[in-house]
């Protein structure tokens, strides 16, 4: 099973370096990574995707928080989240196939990021899911290019404990 675990840690230069180095240690493979600023200044969200057993995600969240800069741990998968991903898509699209492209890029909800001579650059961003279908459609055009991000996920609703929705920075 893929499990998305978010994790919260101070942003300081080495620590994904830390974190990656850990997984490799360890012989966790990850599938996805993603990480950037959060909504308190000087803490990065980590969005990890890991496939294993629940045991091994109990592991990997226990060795993250042996890391002095990781602050939270949560494996998201069980509670109602949002999880999105980006990915651009360079499809083969000669004249005659163009407006079938942008119609299943419109279906998705994306959009043309660039019109080449025999190719559109698709742009889309939604559920994993919803990209790996998309991504499925589109592949008898020929996909000439693509690339992907790692996956963000966000539990949906108000945090139901308190301090849940602020890390304190000492």
């Amino acid at each position: 099973m893929k499990h998305t675990v978010v994790a919260l840690m101070q942003d300081h230069p080495g620590v994904l370096n830390r974190v990656a180095s850990m997984f490799r240690r360890r012989g966790y493979n990850i599938d996805s990574l993603a990480v950037g600023g959060s909504e308190t200044p000087g803490i990065s969200r980590m969005t990890l995707v890991v496939d294993g057993e629940d045991t091994i995600v109990e592991q990997v969240t226990k060795q993250l928080y042996r890391l002095i800069e990781v602050l939270k741990v949560s494996d998201v998968s069980d509670d109602p989240h949002i999880a999105r991903e980006l990915v651009l898509a360079k499809i083969y699209a000669p004249a005659s196939k163009r407006q079938e492209v942008s119609s299943l890029a419109e279906a998705f909800g994306g959009k043309i990021a660039d019109v080449g001579q025999d190719s559109l650059m698709v742009e889309l961003t939604t559920s994993p899911d919803q990209i790996d279908n998309f991504i499925e459609l589109v592949r008898p055009f020929g996909i000439r290019e693509m690339v992907r991000t790692g996956r963000i996920a966000m539990v949906r609703g108000t945090p139901t404990h308190a301090g849940d929705a602020y890390v304190k920075v000492a």
